[in-house]
Formats: structure tokens, sequence, C-alpha cells
């Protein structure tokens, strides 16, 4: 049987390289939809985990893995012969910047893989964020040099992943996936396989264009993201609220789409991504500077935060220096458990190497790794919280008490807007002097 035809029956085996964030969530998704599912894991605990029916990762629960599994339709496995059985292979592993250089050095290992266990032919698809020009100048060119042919051998192509942890609205199923393949023949097949998972499938000309896309639209994010907190910044001048000039323009029916300011930018895409671009251009003679001002800006968050932080301190008679801090969120963003380039750890290490004691509280991250050592997220109480001089929030889970941070704290710096009452003790980023209590629904 061709393999158009196994994909069209489902006769196809899926193999998925990578079972993190991106790649479990694909692997329960596409063994839902009917096909067999392998999922190729580094991480034994990840796979044993797996193989019991317990989920790692927030999206993705319990009993969709234990279904799949016990009927047979997932198998985790951290040997990569079991490329041996797939007819489809999906590359879903991380590719991290090294001194803002990207990193593609598990896209590597996973074609040396590839070459040597996949059969013939295969469908490869990579989903993993990179540069343009990825996909042929890596995959397809080393597959060609060890005398794979395309459309014989292979079928190569590319289509971003779109994953947004703890989105509760969009997902696998109602987000359209891109697809870009090598030649036609290559897109038609990946089509026929994600159209089984996917609600709508958008294709576009090339592999090169999907990964441009991917990184357009989380270079878009970077760069508003940065305008708005260069404009909460300007707001603070000002004697004005960041909040409250959002809530307004918000209602704006056409021509505004809003982003809200924070304590720096977090997850593995917004920081990455434009940095993948901007690299990539360079090698063009092409010069970004939207996407270098951006970067500056977000990164700079942080810092400033420290900053205010010392000047709110002032305002007790106290210093960084000998203070007590709690932290109040880890993960990157609002109810998940993704710590991945959070900016609260930079405003962590900033405050230790400026003599404060740190302490942290996430309901959703227990504890965490820091020169080795574990440190564990402390309990919201009335006696823990007395202790600290300050509260700073970093990261506005919707499950925390902040009637009980406000009634047992002596002071708040609230960088997410969590709470929206004026309080001569809660201060806010982008409006530290001039907070408002809406009275309008969010």
């Amino acid at each position: 049987m061709s393999l158009k035809n196994k994909i069209i029956n489902k006769e196809a085996i899926v193999g998925i390289v990578g079972l993190g964030y991106v790649g479990l969530p694909l692997a329960v998704s596409i063994a839902v939809s009917g096909y067999k599912v392998i999922g190729i894991e580094v991480d034994e605990e990840k796979v044993a985990k797996l193989l019991k029916g317990v989920s790692y990762i927030k999206d993705v629960s319990d009993e969709s893995i234990e279904k799949e599994v016990r009927k047979g339709s997932l198998l985790g496995t951290s040997d990569y012969k079991k490329m041996s059985q797939t007819d489809v292979i999906i590359i879903c592993v991380p590719t991290p910047l090294k001194d803002n250089t990207p990193d593609v050095s598990y896209i590597y290992q996973t074609v040396k893989n590839i070459k040597q266990y996949a059969k013939k032919p295969s469908l490869i698809i990579l989903e993993s964020t990179s540069y343009p020009g990825t996909t042929e100048e890596v995959i397809m060119k080393e597959l060609e040099g060890d005398g794979w042919i395309l459309g014989k051998d292979f079928n190569l192509c590319f289509s971003p992943e779109r994953v947004d942890p703890g989105n509760e609205l969009f997902n696998l199923k109602n987000t359209p996936k891109i697809v870009g393949g090598i030649s036609q023949q290559c897109t038609e097949l990946a089509g026929l396989l994600y159209e089984k998972v996917a609600n709508e499938v958008f294709f576009v000309s090339s592999a090169k264009t999907a990964e441009m896309v991917k990184l357009l639209e989380n270079t878009f994010r970077s760069i508003n993201i940065a305008f708005i907190n260069e404009m909460a910044l300007m707001c603070e001048k000002m004697e004005l609220n960041i909040w409250e000039v959002l809530e307004a323009a918000s209602t704006k029916p056409f021509g505004f789409m809003t982003f809200y300011p924070g304590p720096g930018i977090g997850g593995h895409c917004i920081p990455i991504d434009p940095n993948y671009l901007e690299w990539k251009a360079q090698t063009f003679n092409f010069s970004s500077r939207f996407i270098r001002l951006a970067t500056e800006i977000n990164e700079s968050m942080p810092e400033y935060i420290v900053s205010t932080i010392g000047e709110i301190l002032k305002t007790e008679s106290k210093s960084l220096e000998g203070s007590k801090v709690l932290i109040v969120g880890v993960a990157y963003k609002k109810d998940i458990d993704d710590i991945r380039e959070s900016p609260a750890f930079k405003i962590r290490n900033m405050l230790v190497n400026n003599k404060a004691t740190v302490d942290y509280h996430d309901p959703y991250v227990k504890e965490i790794i820091i020169d080795n050592k574990k440190i564990y997220s402390i309990e919201l109480n009335e006696e823990n919280l007395k202790q600290y001089d300050c509260a700073v929030i970093i990261t506005n889970h919707s499950t925390i008490d902040y009637r009980l941070l406000i009634e047992n704290t002596k002071i708040i710096y609230d960088t997410r807007n969590a709470i929206r009452e004026k309080n001569e003790r809660v201060f806010s980023l982008g409006g530290v002097k001039h907070r408002y209590e809406s009275k309008n629904k969010w």
C-alpha cells in the first residue's frame, strides 16, 4: 500500500520525536484521531509516566493519555530503533539559542537517527520552531547527502506548532494548521494527515514560507508587548495609569488590539523566535531595527522592576539589602506550570545580588532548582506573609488569594494588574502612584 493510502486509511504509524509541551499534546491528538502513535522521548522519566497514563503537562489530562495507551494507540519509548515501524515522523525537539545563535543540534541528532532507522518512504515533518530555511538546509541536505531521494525515499514538510499553554479556548483541533512542503507531493501528504487532526489546514507555497509564518506570529507579539511596556513606563512619568488607558482603548471595536505590559517576556517562543529571525536576516545583510529594539525593551523590564521595588521600599525607609521579598508566581504566564524563560528568575537573581532575601509562591510550581539546590514554594498564610517587606506579583494566577495578600503584606508591587482596587499599600507597574478601581466589567 502506498504511503498516501496509508495516511488516508489511517494505517500509517506516526512517530513523534520529542514529547514536551509540543510533542505530547500532538501525540495524543493524532492518536485520538485514529492513528497509532509512537512517541520517542530521551527523558525516560517522561516515558515511564506516559506508559502509566500519567500526564506531566497541565493541558493534557491523565484520562486522555490513559485511554490511548490502553487502546494501544499511543506508545512511549526512548528507543530510536522504533522509527523503523513508523511511516510518518514528526520532529518536536528543542531549538534553543546559544549566544544568540540558533542551536539546531537536536534536529541534526534526530536526522541522524532517521537515516539509521527510518523506513523508506517516510513522510518527515518538522514542527520545531527555527529560522527560515532550516527544513531544507538541515534536514533535506542531510538526507540527500546520504543518498535519500526526495519524493521516492522521503517527503519533507514544515508545519509550525501553535501551542498556547493554558489557553482553554484554542487547541490543536480548532487552531488552523499551516503546512508548507518541499514539493507539492510533500505538502499534500502532510495535509492528508493534519486534516484528520485539525479542523482547518492552510497550505503555503514552501517549507521556508511556513517557517517564516511562525516567526512572524511571535515577533509580532514581541514587538507589541515591547510597545506596551514602553507606554507603561511613559504613563508612569506622566502620572497616568496604563491599565485604565488600556481598558478604555480596548472598547474600540476596530483598528486596535490589546496587549498588556509586564515584568518581561517568557516561554519558549516570544523571547527566542525574534532572535532566530534577526539572526537569519543578518545572513542576508539585513538589519531589523524593530526586532532589536523590541528585544532590548522587553529584556530591560526585569531590571526596571527591581529598581522600582527598591524605590517602593524607600517609602518604608528600607533598602533592597536586608529586605525580605516574596515573588508571587514564577511561571511565565498565568495558570500554567511552564517556567521556561520566565522573567521571575531574572528578577529573583537581581534581588539576591542586591542582598535581599527572596522566597516564592506559585500554586503550579511546587519546586524549582537554582544552583543545583531545590527551592520550594512557600504556603500563603497570614503568618508567612507578615514576615515579608514586599510581595511582587510576577504571574497573576487566578487561584491566588489576593485578598489574603492585601490584608497581610506590608507592600505589594503588582506587575500584572492582578489587584484592581485602590489601596495605599499596593503599587502597580504602569501606574505606581496612580492606581484606579475600574467600575467597568472587563
